[in-house]
């Protein structure tokens, strides 16, 4: 019985599917919100901390903050970096939200308010939100969070 495709047209079609997709995204193409996210962490990771090669990102609005839920372990401390592009001029803050909705977390803030690091040891295992709003700010901002855990 004969392939339905010769294995030379196999690899010839394979080969132009890889060359076609898209190379992921490098530091240096990072929007500015990830690459201000980023500079807060290598500090992080010298204390121990792991940190997810995913991470999220959104526009943060003025008036209105954003909340990301994510599930948390009891055992683990977490180390979130938060950070608005360097240059906007936007300041935020953060806190987590626990099962009842009350705020926790210790905040590390960058001194011009652009970022920080918040840190969270949850109680329990279970779905926490992590909100993040503008402090004192007339616009919309970008604004990206990278999670890391030890």
């Amino acid at each position: 019985m004969r392939p339905f495709l010769p294995a030379h047209l196999l690899l010839c079609l394979l080969m132009c599917l890889l060359l076609g997709a898209p190379m992921p995204a490098t530091a240096a193409e990072a929007s500015p919100a990830l690459a201000s996210a980023e500079k807060l962490v290598p500090q992080q990771e010298k204390e121990g901390y792991e940190f997810r090669s995913e991470s999220w990102e959104n526009p943060l609005e003025a008036k209105m903050g954003r909340a990301v839920r994510m599930q948390l372990f009891k055992g683990n401390e977490y180390a979130f970096c938060i950070a608005a592009p360097r240059d906007s001029g936007a300041k935020i803050t953060a806190a987590v939200l626990d099962f009842e909705g009350k705020p926790g977390g210790d905040l590390l803030p960058v001194k011009e308010g652009w970022g920080l690091v918040l840190y969270y040891k949850p109680a329990k295992t279970g779905t926490y939100a992590i909100a993040i709003r503008q402090v004192d700010g007339a616009a919309a901002v970008p604004c990206a969070m990278i999670i890391g855990w030890k």
